[in-house]
This record gives C-alpha cells, structure tokens and sequence, in this order.
C-alpha cells in the first residue's frame, strides 16, 4: 500500500484540506509526490526553475501522480560575497535540507522530486534525499550560458581587483558586470553549483546528462520531464536513495570529481550526504583516489571554456566512459538499472540528441572533455595536506596551482578576517613570498564564508600569483585559481595551530608530499621540537574567543558544526 494512503487513514482531516487546494477527488488515491525546489527570485540559478516544477507537475498528473509543489529557496554565493552575507551560505545547506525533511515528513507522500541548480541546494536536496529515505529523484537546473567572448561570472573578481589597482575603467568594469550573467541557470565554470550537478548525477541520484544543461537548449524540460516517469517508476518498484548512495556510489563521485576539476567544497557536501547514512567519507579518501584519476575536464577556472561545452562535449557520461575502468559499474540507480548498464544503453535518454544541436561557435569535444590517454594532468585536482599547521587536514585544488608553487616557503602575515586581508593585497602590504594567513573563519568561528575577493586579488595579480600563498580555516569559492589552502583543521577558534601563527614564521607548504607545517620563527628556521615548544608557549597564551553569534541560524551553526575536513554539516553531541 502507498504511504499516503497508510496516513490518510491515520488522518481524517487530511483529504478535507487537501480538497480545499486544487486537488479532486480522484487525486487522492494517486501516488502522492512532493516537488521541492528552490525557486525563488533569489539568484539566476533559482529564478527559472518554476518552468521545470510545472513541466514535472504536468507529467507526474498525466502518468497517474498527483504533483505538490513547495519551495525552500537558497541564497547566491555571488551576491553575498564581500560582506556578512556570505557567513550565512554554509548553514542555509543545513536549513534547507531542514525545511525540505519537514515539508517532505508532516504530510503523506510517496515520493519526491528535488529540483535545483547551486552551490549549497544541491547539496541540502542531496542530504535530503539520503535523510528521509522516500524514494527521490533530483533534477539539475542546468547551466547559465557564458556573456560576450565566453566571458564567466567568476571573471567579476579578477575584474573588480584589476578596477581597484586601477588597471581598467571604471566604465570597462561595468560593461563585464551588465554582460556577465545574460541567461538563468547555475554560473558558467566549474564552481561549486556546476560541480555538485555534477556529483549528483555521478551518485546516481540524477539522469545519465542531466547534469549542466545549457538552460537555452529544450533538453532541459525534457529531461525534467523525463524524471518525473522514473520517479512514479521508483514508487512502484520501492527503490529509495538508500538503495543508491552506498559507499561504491560516493566513490565513483570522487573519482567523478578527480577528473572534471571539481570545486574543493565538495569536499564539505559529499561527507555530508554520507553522514546522513552513517556512512563516513573523508577526506584521506579523496586524496587517494585523485592520486589515481586523470584529470580531463578543459572547463573554467582551471581550464579555457564554459560549461555548456562540458555538456555538449558529451558531459557526466563522456567523462564515465574516459574513467570506466575504475569505476563500480555495478551500482544501482534512480533508472533501476545500474550505472554500466545505463552508459550501455544512453539512447534511452532521449533528450540527449540534443547533444549534438552544438552552438555556433563550439570548439571541438575533444579539446573540452580529453581522452584519458592524454589529460590535462595525470592526477586528479585536490590534495590534502597535513602537518603542524594542520593536523586534522587542509585542502587545495592544484589543478589550479602553477606548478612553480607545489613547493613554497613564506613569511605569514597574519589576519583575523578576510576583510583585512584583502584590504593589505589590494594595498601591497602583501609582497611576493607572503603566505597570507586568514583565521576565525572556519565553521565554528563565523559560518565558513568563501576568501574569494581575496584569492582574486592574489590570482589576477601578477606579481603575487606565483609568489604567494592564502592559508585560512575558512572555504574558497569553486572559482579559486591559485595557491589557495583552505579548510585548515582544527579551526582557530578551537584552538587549532592555526590561532598559533604569528607574522613572520616561516611556512612550507609542500603540494606533491602532502604537507604544510611552520618551520621558523621570525624568519628564522627553526628544529621541529622548537617549533613544537615554541607553539606550546604561544597556547599558553591563548584565549578562546566567546561565540560571534549568540541566537539564530548562525548560533545554531557555529555550536554544532563539526570541522571542515569532516564535512562542516551540523552534528548533534551525545
């Protein structure tokens, strides 16, 4: 018997409200599906989504459902950069994944279709999913087409930094501003939102190219509309993201994001799914099977083009095929069939012919996605680093390194917020050689907001780019270029070595040994075991400070977050 028909009878009101909406007396011994999206008038990866809840509506009505829509929308990234906005972006994961659990468990469904685009919805739907244990089906709100000259969001920062050095005009910065974003859809480059798109496809949770639809092509409807049949299928057939999100599918993932580049922040959002089901990913896990994956993704900001060329280059499926020899092919999907079965059979996808409606100006497929015979590089793009800095972890995307930093040795200048350090690049009080440590801004500390104005500012300069590094306890945005070292654990705000760090110590970081340790005081080298004294004596010192945020959604997060290399997802303490 469907779920919602076990409560209805529970429930003698619940027919009676029900009726007092749209629905009919027919539609209530329908397969009942709840439609979660984020579509608000929030940002552009949100604003056009109502298009694909009414598509999947129509469907589900036509096929025997009976569609509910509700919406929980997300915040943008981009527009809560450079004030304290950005503090709230990380928890809103949390808060959505909250309100869709809610929306999803007060009233009887028997399935659900999550439906969004971006950097922290994604993520939340996907904890949902795995959370709730309906079966689910998500469907990616696709991909903003790129400005004049392939120009791309992420260009916005280095163009701002250029504008305050005064390297262009102030009428040339706002020409790159009204030009930037001319469609809907989740920003142009692999950054966080294109990544997780990405990562839920390749979980097996989201249609074989579902992932990073060009928002302009009509295969995005009708790839929507394709879902909603597979999610009715699922209902019959009793499958549920249980079913799907084992320890082989999260695998597959990262092996996924080895090879397109992907977004460091993954590395806070698929731990955090996998907790959902007791499962836990780390991020030692990551660095080893990045080791082995090739990197094959020409995408920006590591590559040279937008990401609707990812998807008309072949997309999730053609990168599956470059890496299939290392995949488990064996695991179960949302079709019911399991992933080698589906890259099998993709003429079953039939949206997919629209792959091949190329737009005028397309470079060739093989210059967008490489073959694995001749990657970009022969690892994947993250590593993760320990060392006396950073005994839990800290990560960096090398793929966006100039290989002449992998070894670096600086002097810390040491800042307490971003807002500080991004005001000393912008003003050279950073110089060549600095290793600029960011602190207090890791999940407990204020929320873990992005750095990313100020690794813009060190990236789009040429004289810091290849001579300094950003070290922080806070994230970085998926469109960080450059030595950017991020995540550090344990936190400042926890006592981490981190809070330790003074102005003048010297730090190594050392990409290909996978280690980042404070190695001389004053600019002097020191022995490990002074070190070691030395920081000693500096906690002594040391006072924890009291909590930035004392009622609300930021309260709730900086008390119960748990560390960044964790996963930084809201733990509750037995």
């Amino acid at each position: 018997m469907l779920k919602s028909k076990k409560i209805r009878k529970i429930g003698p009101e619940i027919d009676a409200l029900r009726m007092g909406m749209d629905w009919q007396v027919e539609d209530l011994d329908k397969k009942q599906v709840i439609i979660a999206s984020t579509y608000g008038y929030s940002h552009p990866g949100s604003f056009h989504l109502d298009k694909l809840v009414e598509a999947v509506v129509k469907t589900i009505d036509t096929h025997g459902g009976k569609g509910a829509p509700s919406t929980v929308t997300d915040i943008c990234d981009g527009i809560a950069q450079g004030h304290d906005g950005m503090n709230y972006s990380l928890v809103s994961r949390e808060m959505i994944a909250n309100m869709v659990e809610i929306q999803a468990l007060a009233a009887p469904y028997d399935g659900m279709v999550l439906i969004s685009s971006c950097d922290k919805s994604v993520p939340a739907h996907l904890m949902a999913a795995a959370r709730i244990g309906l079966p689910a089906i998500h469907i990616p709100g696709g991909s903003m087409i790129p400005g004049p000259d392939g120009l791309t969001l992420e260009e916005i920062g280095k163009y701002y930094a250029q504008l305050k050095r005064n390297e262009i005009s102030e009428e040339e910065f706002r020409i790159y501003q009204q030009t930037a974003c001319p469609s809907c859809g989740a920003c142009q480059f692999m950054g966080t939102a294109a990544t997780m798109q990405v990562m839920a496809e390749a979980l097996g949770l989201a249609l074989p190219g579902s992932a990073l639809i060009p928002v302009d092509n009509s295969a995005l409807i009708e790839m929507a509309q394709t879902a909603a049949i597979y999610l009715l299928r699922m209902i019959d057939q009793g499958i549920t993201p249980r079913d799907i999100l084992t320890q082989e599918a999260f695998e597959n993932a990262i092996m996924v994001h080895a090879a397109i580049g992907g977004s460091t922040n993954a590395l806070l959002h698929l731990p955090a799914i996998a907790h959902e089901l007791g499962l836990n990913i780390d991020a030692d896990l990551f660095d080893r099977l990045h080791r082995k994956i090739p990197y094959l993704s020409n995408i920006k900001p590591s590559g040279v083009y937008p990401t609707q060329y990812f998807w008309y280059a072949g997309g999730v499926p053609k990168i599956m095929e470059e890496i299939k020899e290392f995949l488990h092919l064996d695991v179960m999907t949302i079709t019911g069939k399991t992933l080698g079965e589906n890259l099998s059979n993709l003429d079953v996808f039939k949206y997919l012919r629209f792959m091949n409606e190329k737009p005028a100006i397309m470079p060739e497929s093989e210059k967008v996605i490489l073959s694995k015979k001749s990657p970009i590089q022969s690892s994947g793009a993250i590593a993760i680093l320990r060392g006396n800095l950073a005994p839990l972890g800290a990560v960096v995307k090398h793929s966006a390194v100039d290989p002449a930093m992998y070894h670096f040795i600086g002097k810390a200048k040491v800042y307490n917020s971003e807002e500080d350090a991004l005001a000393a690049v912008l003003n050279k009080t950073v110089q060549p050689g600095d290793a600029v440590v960011i602190r207090y801004e890791g999940p407990k500390g204020s929320g873990m907001p992005e750095m990313f104005y100020t690794t813009e500012a060190i990236a789009s300069d040429s004289e810091l780019v290849k001579s300094t590094a950003l070290i922080t306890d806070g994230r970085f945005s998926g469109a960080t270029r450059g030595p950017a070292i991020g995540h550090v654990s344990p936190e400042a705000v926890e006592g981490g070595p981190i809070a330790l760090v003074e102005d003048g110590d010297l730090i190594e970081i050392d990409i290909i040994n996978r280690s980042i340790n404070i190695i001389g005081i004053a600019g002097e080298r020191k022995d490990p075991s002074e070190i070691e004294s030395i920081l000693a004596k500096r906690r002594q010192y040391w006072e924890k400070p009291k909590f930035r945020y004392n009622q609300g959604a930021l309260g709730i997060y900086t008390r119960w977050a748990t560390s960044a290399i964790e996963g930084a997802y809201i733990k509750i303490r037995e």
